[in-house]
């Protein structure tokens, strides 16, 4: 008979935190280079018509690499899981299963590529020109759909064992090489759009062997490993089920972003541009925030596999409080460098001059939302994925109420309403995540 696992008891301390949190921090301040090389080279072509194309093909990229990404969380959230039980095996499991549907997903996109390219153009309704290079860089850097989606698997897994140092590394280096090979492609080897997608295809498929190789180093592949008990039908359906509910939240995410896009573009030009400026402070502002989520879907979720319930409740009671401090951090910063901020992306006297007259809600909104980016990571963590898919459709539909009340009530000030409405639906998702989180810990520690 074995000897039970030893289990692995968190530490919740906030230098701990700080530890996980910071490596991904850095990892996400990384990513915007990536779209402002882009820009810049394909830009410097002087064809508008290929910078169009490119645009188009990052927004699809975006938005399905954005939604498919819920394998990251799903995966860090199990394996954290396993990790805490002690159950190493079963952290290599999990591991092989998140590659597993990585393939599938990848595959999958690769052959819906057809009716993808017709919705996007259909959607985008852009010009023939701009259509007909958009194809070109899809239909190159959909293959890169695979070597994406394993990447997100493999950086979950060290999300799950608390290696976000080898997450830094992986991701900074992605990156970069993204950066590198698209400087390399276009402008020296003048690839075009062609060369920019290629860049970026091979970019992820040497952030794979660099994941691999690095999970190889850390001892990630134990021997004897079988497919039997690798795609072991309960906990496939578990894991879809965690990437279904995760995927789903996200997309309502998704749909909250593109309504206030969409609203700033019924209020005129200048508005859009406007709200566009503020939106990237807003993002800016959040990616010091994420890092406090991520360290809370590991030490939440290594604390419930080791049935550590004081370590669970010190890791969310210390990783919010973080995020909601760092949060009024980034509200100063904002409210104090926004003006410069704005005068740096914007050159138009009118864009700026409406940016700053918003410019409160703009600082206000990372700081509304702090305490939501760290639950997600607590509820990913405990795997408590459907009361947060539930969560998100509720304020949702908070969001979109409270601003067409305030556009029925207050005629001339729609975007405001918009931005109180944002507002709105940032504050609800935190305050309704840290009502439902005592009475679903108990229930997880009871079972």
């Amino acid at each position: 008979m074995n000897a039970p696992a030893p289990r692995r008891p968190v530490d919740a301390s906030a230098a701990r935190i700080v530890a996980l949190a910071a490596p991904m921090m850095l990892a996400h301040l990384t990513e915007p280079l990536i779209g402002l090389v882009d820009t810049a080279v394909i830009g410097r072509l002087g064809e508008v018509h290929l910078l169009g194309a490119v645009a188009i093909g990052a927004v699809l990229f975006d938005m399905l690499f954005w939604g498919l990404g819920s394998l990251r969380m799903s995966t860090a959230g199990l394996t954290a899981q396993a990790f805490g039980a002690g159950e190493d095996r079963e952290v290599a499991r999990a591991l092989a299963r998140a590659l597993a549907v990585a393939a599938g997903l990848g595959l999958l996109l690769i052959l819906l590529q057809a009716p993808i390219m017709a919705a996007t153009f259909r959607l985008m309704d852009a010009s023939p020109a701009v259509t007909e290079a958009a194809r070109d860089y899809i239909r190159i850097r959909i293959w890169s759909g695979p070597f994406a989606m394993a990447n997100y698997a493999i950086l979950g897994s060290l999300i799950g064992r608390g290696r976000t140092d080898l997450g830094l590394l992986l991701q900074v280096g992605l990156n970069l090489a993204k950066i590198g090979g698209t400087v390399l492609f276009v402008p020296v080897l003048q690839g075009g759009v062609q060369g920019a997608a290629w860049a970026t295809l091979l970019a992820e498929a040497a952030g794979l062997l660099g994941g691999l190789w690095a999970l190889r180093r850390i001892g990630a592949f134990p021997k004897g490993l079988t497919w039997a008990e690798t795609l072991d039908g309960a906990a496939l359906r578990r894991m879809v089920a965690v990437n279904r509910d995760v995927a789903i939240r996200t997309v309502a995410l998704l749909a909250a972003f593109a309504f206030f896009t969409a609203q700033g573009a019924r209020a005129g030009d200048v508005t859009l541009a406007a709200n566009a400026v503020l939106y990237n402070l807003f993002l800016f502002g959040s990616y010091f925030l994420d890092g406090f989520a991520t360290a809370a879907e590991q030490l939440c979720g290594q604390a419930l596999g080791a049935r550590d319930e004081r370590g669970f409740r010190k890791a969310v009671r210390t990783a919010v409080g973080l995020s909601v401090g760092v949060g009024a951090l980034v509200l100063a910063g904002g409210w104090i460098g926004g003006g410069a901020f704005i005068d740096l992306i914007s050159t138009s006297p009118a864009v700026r001059e409406a940016a700053k007259a918003y410019l409160p809600y703009a600082a206000l909104a990372p700081a509304l939302g702090a305490a939501a980016f760290a639950f997600d990571g607590v509820y990913v963590g405990a795997t408590w994925t459907v009361p947060m898919r539930n969560l998100m459709f509720a304020a949702l539909a908070l969001y979109l109420g409270s601003f067409y009340a305030a556009e029925a009530l207050s005629a001339g000030w729609s975007n405001t309403g918009l931005w109180i409405a944002f507002l709105m639906f940032l504050a609800i998702r935190g305050l309704g995540q840290a009502a439902l989180y005592p009475r679903l810990a108990r229930r997880s520690f009871a079972a």
